[in-house]
Parts: structure tokens; sequence; C-alpha cells
């Protein structure tokens, strides 16, 4: 039993509970969506409805949604609406609700992914002709200029910048870089050649003609450095991940980024890079996943792979060591004839192919 003190205690206790209890009841009547799960995935353009967990809809003046800062819906009442993902782009958004009522208002917030509209496009290759490449070269970048390709190869104590004839494969001109360094993605911007480090966080700037250093800059010592492009305004970095940052082309600093995604979801690994007619197409590191041997055409504009190259049987597994060290890597690009110049780690050998498009 309880006497005394003890009682009025156990009341007091009991009492304030109870106070609790009433005001996060309160406080929590309309704190989830009830539609959409956090975390949903809609296909990009598609529509979907929004629902509040809303129990009280006394003096309720309107609801607001917005996805990020833009907002996409109102309503007068507690009922579903309808919004479209046209225009957004892709990855993970914060879809919000703004509550107003009794002149106050609270918001209310969780998430949806956005994917790409449907499955990427599968294009075959034609191949043109073959040339000799250095076997021992671990290519991480290739440019193609004026007849010659321009290789960044890598693994510390043998990375290099180099200018290769295409039909003999020669080396005509070649720095190594330091030993401490591992050397990654290339691009020429302007009379500048721009190439990464792995997990140095430092880019090198080089003379394009005499292949002098003239600069080094720095990157955020979290993240690595895999491929490299230009678009002619701005330059593209992957980072082994499914995002590619966007670099300004004079500081090399970040000035925003792309999430890539497809149909079903993030598209990691992304590696070598390079920009072409409006489109981003990257090799991916990986030699088992449903992009293995095969370049991905990216939208830089919403982030979706909007195609696949097939270059399964370019150079078959069989004929090379079955890891990552011996992958597709490295996409060149000539203007004048359409066609790319690929290779890969380690490979004996350079392709030039045209794109079967059906």
């Amino acid at each position: 039993m309880l006497f005394g003190q003890n009682r009025i205690k156990f009341y007091s206790l009991a009492l304030i509970s109870l106070f609790f209890i009433a005001c996060s009841e309160e406080k929590n009547k309309y704190v989830t969506f009830l539609t959409p799960e956090g975390g949903s995935t809609i296909n990009l353009g598609q529509s979907f409805k929004a629902k509040l967990d809303l129990d009280d809809v006394t003096n309720l003046d309107s609801i607001v949604y917005f996805i990020d800062t833009v907002k996409v819906a109102a309503n007068t009442n507690a009922n579903e609406v309808e919004i479209n993902t046209g225009g957004f782009v892709l990855g993970n958004h914060v879809l919000m609700a703004k509550v107003f009522k009794n002149g106050n208002h609270e918001e209310i917030t969780t998430n949806i992914i956005i994917l790409a509209a449907s499955a990427p496009k599968e294009y075959a290759f034609k191949l043109i002709k073959s040339y000799p490449h250095d076997a021992a070269a671990y290519v991480q970048g290739l440019e193609y200029h004026n007849g010659y390709l321009y290789e960044s190869t890598g693994q510390r104590g043998q990375s290099s910048l180099r200018k290769v004839e295409v039909e003999s494969g020669k080396v005509v001109q070649k720095i190594d870089v330091p030993e401490q360094y591992f050397a990654e993605g290339l691009t020429k911007v302007g009379n500048k050649l721009i190439q990464l480090t792995y997990q140095e966080s430092v880019g090198f700037v080089y003379d394009f003609n005499s292949f002098k250093k003239v600069l080094e800059f720095s990157y955020p010592s979290n993240r690595e450095g895999w491929g490299l492009c230009f678009d002619g305004e701005k330059l593209y970095n992957s980072d082994g991940s499914s995002t590619i940052y966007i670099l300004d082309k004079n500081t090399y600093q970040t000035i925003g980024s792309i999430e890539v995604y497809d149909h079903r979801g993030q598209v990691n690994l992304l590696n070598e890079l390079e920009y072409i007619d409006g489109k981003i197409y990257a090799n991916i590191y990986d030699l088992t996943g449903p992009y293995a041997n095969k370049i991905v055409v990216i939208n830089p504009n919403t982030g979706a792979v909007e195609s696949t190259i097939n270059l399964i049987g370019l150079h078959p597994l069989q004929d090379r060591a079955l890891d990552t060290d011996y992958i597709l890597n490295g996409i060149a690009y000539n203007k004048n004839t359409k066609r790319l110049y690929v290779t890969g780690k380690y490979w004996p050998k350079l392709f030039e192919i045209e794109i079967s498009i059906p």
C-alpha cells in the first residue's frame, strides 16, 4: 500500500505522465506522411500520391508541398494530392509539407528517390580497326587530339603522362609522375592537360605541348580522383561512386554534382569519363555487375543512364586476367570521324569502333 507522501508522489507522477502523453499526442497529430513511405522510389516523370497523417483538420488553412525547395502542390484540405516528378534531377530528394493552421505552420518531411524514367537503350559496336598498345600501361585517362592519344597511366612508381601515335602505339612524348602519386583521369582544357591522382587529393596542370607542369591544385581529402572530362565550360570528375562532381575550369574547385541513376537505382563505380555531343560516357570499374564491359551514357542534366554500349567480346575475358587490373578503361573521341578509341588497363591493343544504333 501507498501512504502519505508516497501516495502524493505517485499521483503527482501519474498526472505529469498523463500531461506529457497528452502534449505528445497533440504535438504528433500530423508528424508523418501516410504516403509516400520514406525512401520510396519513383521514376522520373511519373506522378505519386502524397497524403498526411492528419487527425485534426479543425481550422486547417492549407497544406503546401515541396520537393526540396520547389513548390509542387497545395490543398486547402487534408485530401491526398498528386505530384509529378518531371523536371527534377535524379537521386534523393526531401519531400516537405507545410501545414498552415490557426495562423501558424508546421513542417513535415520525408524523402523520395527519383530514378531514371526507363531502362537504358543498349547499343552494339562495329570494330573499325585495332592498333598495338603498350600492355604495361595501366590506363586511367585517355584523350584524342590531332592524330595522337594522350594517356594518363597509373600505379605508384609507374604513373606517367604520355603522347602516343595511334597507328603504331609508339610513345613519342612522356613524363613520369613522381612515385608517391597514383595518376588517374586526364582531360584537355585549352592549351593545358589536367591530370588527377587517386588518393593524394592533388591534381596537376601541364602545358599541352611541352608537358611542363605549370600548376598543382587540391580537392577534398575525403574524395578520390578517378575520371575527368571537359564539356567546353565545366569539368566533370568521378570518384568511383555514383556521384560526378562538377569543377570550375579555371580554379578546379567543386561547383556542383550529379547523382547517376538508372531505372533500378544508383550506378556506382564510375571511372574514366569522356564528354561527347552533350552526354557523359563512362567506364564502370566492375567485371561482374550489369554494366561490366559496357560504357554507360549519362545525361548530365538529370544524371540518368540513357544508354549503354556493349563492348563484351571486344577483348574477351579469357584473354585477360580475371581481376579488375585488366578491366575496360579508356574512352577517347575523334570528332572528325565520329568514332571512339577504347582500351583497358594493361590491354595490348587499342580499338577504334563505331556505335551501332538500331
